[in-house]
């Protein structure tokens, strides 16, 4: 019989006078002047699944609940529990090295087990930083955290992906790989990242027990709420792009998996009859696409889902090639379509192996603009190879677009090298890292060089969100008011855009020419 376990799960407070840390469901971290909180899909997942194996579960998300870290704390103090798995990214881990040691003077009993893609790209770094128990590698934790647990506490053979150090006496599993630190310390594998189980065998994410709300209406995704995430495959099927740090840690080409419509739909039905929810976002790396989305839509169109819930997704400029899916994707009650822009330079495209031509970043959203979607596309500025004015002529296909009508919001970034990419190689490669520090690597200020000067970037990046501030766009939003909701979700944006505007303001990222 399995005994009692206590496992908590969630995310210790980051606070940040550039705002709210976007680090749950995000692979491209960065922080909110306007705070949006993103359900962690992966880390619910692994929650629900514990519960699920009979394991006691805590959510303990103290950055969307707006904790300190001494309530955090406190929380994690009164639950006391023998596990706490902790998802990191690179801007961020520093922080959680210093957290793992406060946290294992208060509870030395707890077994610490952090998780995420910088993790699975140096999974040695965090054991010679910090007195971390585990490390969990691979996209697919909300599997093998049970396993691990089941290997402890029923003797379940150990899958790959796991390390522990030598003197951990939880694991009898014989390791397959074993490192040394350079302190000498042996720290123990059980060797490559196990990503071959089958989603459809997960459990529907517990929303109670994850605390749902928390995620349901601070969110740009969203335009009715309450929202909530979905997560229709692991993690993209395209699987390439260069700068994209999941592409090549969590979930590496070959590892793309998906739900089938059926599983999906089922899930969707669930959280719209029983929590009333009114909009899902999909935030697979991209959704699936060909005769599994056109079932998909079916479905929602047969039942009638489709007048109750409004759905949204990641998708790329041309994975739907004709305006009679787009049409379909219209009526099965889809609004909200997220495209990957990334340049309006087809030399960029190329170099990010994104797979996509200048002019799709126009023909793409026409069609999904005609069968009445709301296109939103994310934009990257600050490549080392792009000059001034190839930076220029992305911001003016954006304000193309606009003016055209196929762009409704757009969101604008730095591209950042994070370890473990194609493009992180390169920069060390050709000498481009203007820095190392992790802490650096949040999308505020270049970290690699570019042939003009950060000021003139940061305004770039200002422009960029104003591109769309065109009379003719202006006019259009307006007269598109048909209800309280569309005034409403109108301002809210507005709010977001002011936001945005901080985000790069030099204030805050202290940057000096």
């Amino acid at each position: 019989m399995k005994p009692t376990v206590k496992i908590a799960i969630g995310y210790p407070p980051i606070h940040s006078e550039k705002g709210a840390p976007l680090l749950s469901q995000n692979r491209q971290f960065q922080y909110f002047n306007s705070p949006t909180y993103i359900y962690p899909m992966v880390p619910a997942y692994a929650a629900s699944n514990l519960q699920a194996n009979g394991y006691r579960v805590f959510w303990l998300d103290g950055i969307a609940e707006r904790k300190t870290q001494k309530q955090w704390l406190a929380d994690l103090l009164t639950i006391k529990p023998d596990f706490l798995m902790v998802e990191t990214k690179a801007p961020v881990v520093k922080a959680h090295w210093e957290q793992i040691k406060e946290i294992k003077k208060l509870l030395p009993k707890t077994s610490l087990i952090w998780v995420g893609d910088h993790i699975s790209y140096l999974p040695l770094e965090i054991f010679e930083n910090s007195p971390v128990d585990f490390a969990i590698t691979g996209g697919d934790y909300d599997f093998v955290i049970v396993n691990l647990l089941n290997h402890i506490y029923q003797k379940d053979n150990l899958e790959g992906g796991v390390y522990w150090r030598k003197n951990n006496r939880q694991i009898t599993a014989r390791p397959k790989l074993v490192n040394q630190l350079a302190n000498g310390e042996k720290i123990f594998s059980s060797g490559a990242a196990s990503l071959r189980h089958d989603l459809n065998s997960l459990p529907f994410v517990d929303r109670d027990l994850t605390r749902w709300k928390l995620y349901a209406y601070e969110n740009g995704n969203y335009k009715y709420t309450p929202g909530t995430y979905m997560y229709s495959g692991r993690d993209c099927w395209w699987n390439r792009c260069t700068f994209c740090v999941w592409d090549h840690t969590l979930n590496p080409v070959g590892s793309y998996r998906s739900f089938t419509p059926e599983r999906l739909f089922a899930e969707v039905k669930y959280v719209v009859d029983n929590y009333g929810v009114k909009e899902i976002f999909d935030d697979a790396g991209t959704m699936f696409v060909g005769n599994k989305l056109k079932r998909f839509c079916e479905l929602l169109i047969e039942s009638g889902y489709n007048k109750k819930v409004k759905y949204g997704c990641n998708m790329r400029f041309n994975a739907i090639p004709s305006q009679e899916l787009y049409d379909l994707m219209g009526r099965a009650g889809f609004r909200f379509i997220l495209y990957g822009m990334e340049s309006g330079n087809q030399k960029t495209l190329d170099k990010l192996d994104k797979g996509t031509k200048e002019k799709d970043a126009l023909i793409g959203p026409a069609m999904a603009k005609k069968a009445g979607l709301e296109p939103h596309v994310t934009i990257m500025l600050g490549y080392p190879w792009e000059t001034y004015k190839d930076a220029k002529k992305t911001i003016s296909t954006a304000k193309k677009a606009f003016q055209k009508g196929y762009y409704e919001t757009m969101q604008a970034t730095i591209i950042m090298p994070y370890p473990g990419t194609p493009l992180y190689r390169e920069a060390k490669e050709k000498g481009w890292l203007l820095t190392q520090d992790y802490n650096r690597f949040d999308m505020r200020e270049p970290v690699m060089k570019i042939p003009f000067s950060r000021k003139k970037l940061l305004e770039l990046e200002q422009e960029l969100y104003l591109t769309f501030m065109t009379p003719q766009y202006i006019l259009r939003k307006l007269l598109s008011i048909r209800s309280l909701k569309d005034f409403t979700y109108l301002f809210y944006m507005a709010k977001k855009l002011l936001g945005h505007l901080l985000d790069f303001n030099p204030a805050q990222t202290k940057v000096y020419d």
